[in-house]
């Protein structure tokens, strides 16, 4: 059995996971605006053990038809939300040892200004920066919010592909080690020929110049990416080192792991040695009867619109126009949007030829509380332990995000109540490094091993 590692899923906005808990006593995501609220968090998790915070983020909100969800705005699913930058640089001088993952979409802005911005968080975390690369979230909203058109799914991991190859060769090929000298005897700041012109010519992006900073710790901050498509997979092979794996049934789940380890290995990369990741959000207290309270409390505040209104976000598909008592295949019927927006969340309910498709009640009804939320969990924290340990067996993950439902209160409870137990276990091994990417792949090294090549 190997090291299991843990980062929180979070947002910077009210609530988290596309579900509805702001208002319970217990969460303070009331205070989402106060940095001192993230201060809380981040040093309960550097204080317990966790691996990294993950700032999830996206430009777009929930579109129901042609404008925005009003379910969305009034219950704050998706909105409002802030720029995680801002915050993980507000946090970095709280923590000592906990990594940093910052989404930000291929697309929005070129290479170098994505690479600067990513060296910087780097530099002044010694190292503790990881980069989730994504293609975009509620593309038709953000595309429409930046005036732009909207892009083919498969065309946006073509430029996404360009788009971290170029980053990657500002981070990698620009400096040398030791071009940066600070020498005031000599009054030198940076060795000439240790820095390079770069030119790149793509289909979609270009650059001819010098990248104006030198290199960080990791240089290339620890490549994370979150898509289970079949184009998402492909990307992932060839650029991730961590994965996030859409979790749905343990076996569903083991499918995705062992077709994303494949895809690596079939690229002449050690499958093995990528960190493929869930979310899972759990309910924990010191008893079972504490905990399943708890659930029910979160339970409760959860309603059809609710789901409907992230659905729709994601996929641009709003469930409660449908037949309640049809399936998704209605909707590609009539000639709907399927195949643009959020494939992987459509594809998973269009049934196989082993599993029916679920009709529309029966999706909202295994949606609800879900969200994007992964695994669900709930108990003591043995209990817990327990069920963490069997997922992990059953779907060859190396860990999980876990997905506060009620904010610091949940992210302190897990750190305390069960990170103990799976350490204990021998679950939880010391960091080979002071580097994310070293805590992560558990081997020293702050460097990324794989070659800088495009999607084959």
């Amino acid at each position: 059995m190997g090291n299991l590692h843990f980062g929180v899923f979070e947002s910077f906005q009210p609530q988290t996971g596309g579900t509805h808990s702001w208002p319970h006593p217990l969460d303070d995501g009331r205070e989402f605006l106060d940095l001192e609220r993230w201060a809380r968090m981040a040093k309960v998790m550097d204080e317990t053990g966790y691996d990294f915070l993950f700032i999830a983020d996206q430009y777009g909100y929930p579109i129901v038809g042609d404008d925005i969800s009003e379910v969305a705005v009034t219950r704050g699913i998706n909105f409002p939300t802030l720029d995680p930058f801002v915050l993980i640089a507000g946090l970095i001088r709280d923590t000592e040892h906990l990594g940093f993952v910052v989404t930000a979409a291929t697309g929005m802005d070129h290479p170098s200004q994505l690479a600067r911005r990513m060296t910087s968080l780097d530099h002044l975390s010694n190292g503790r920066i990881g980069w989730n690369i994504v293609t975009g979230s509620s593309q038709n909203a953000q595309a429409e919010l930046m005036g732009q058109q909207m892009v083919s799914h498969d065309v946006r991991y073509a430029m996404a592909d360009e788009y971290v190859r170029l980053a990657r060769t500002f981070w990698e090929d620009a400096w040398d080690s030791d071009a940066l000298v600070l020498d005031a005897e000599t009054q030198t700041a940076v060795r000439r020929d240790g820095v390079r012109r770069i030119r790149f010519e793509g289909d979609h992006y270009r650059s001819t110049g010098y990248f104006p900073v030198p290199p960080s710790p990791q240089r290339t901050p620890a490549l994370f990416q979150a898509g289970t498509s079949p184009a998402g997979r492909a990307f992932a092979a060839a650029h991730a080192e961590c994965v996030f794996v859409q979790a749905t049934t343990p076996s569903h789940t083991a499918g995705s792991v062992a077709d994303i380890r494949r895809r690596a290995q079939e690229r002449g990369r050690d499958g093995s040695a990528m960190r493929l990741m869930s979310g899972m959000t759990v309910f924990v207290a010191e008893t079972t009867a504490e905990a399943q309270q708890l659930a029910a409390e979160f339970d409760a505040l959860q309603t059809d619109e609710i789901v409907a209104a992230l659905y729709a976000g994601n996929t641009g598909i709003d469930l409660l126009s449908l037949d309640p008592d049809g399936t998704l295949h209605q909707v590609l019927e009539s000639g709907g949007p399927v195949g643009q927006l959020g494939t992987s969340n459509i594809e998973r309910f269009l049934g196989s030829e082993t599993s029916p498709a679920p009709t529309v009640r029966e999706i909202l009804d295994q949606l609800r509380g879900r969200g994007t939320r992964g695994f669900r969990v709930v108990g003591s924290p043995t209990e817990v332990a327990d069920q963490i340990e069997e997922i992990a067996a059953q779907t060859d993950l190396d860990g999980f995000l876990i997905e506060p439902t009620f904010g610091t209160r949940d992210v302190a409870a897990f750190g305390r109540l069960v990170l103990p137990v799976l350490r204990e276990r021998g679950r939880l091994g010391p960091p080979a490094g002071p580097t994310l990417r070293e805590r992560l792949s558990d081997s020293a090294g702050a460097h990324v091993s794989h070659p800088n090549v495009p999607v084959r």
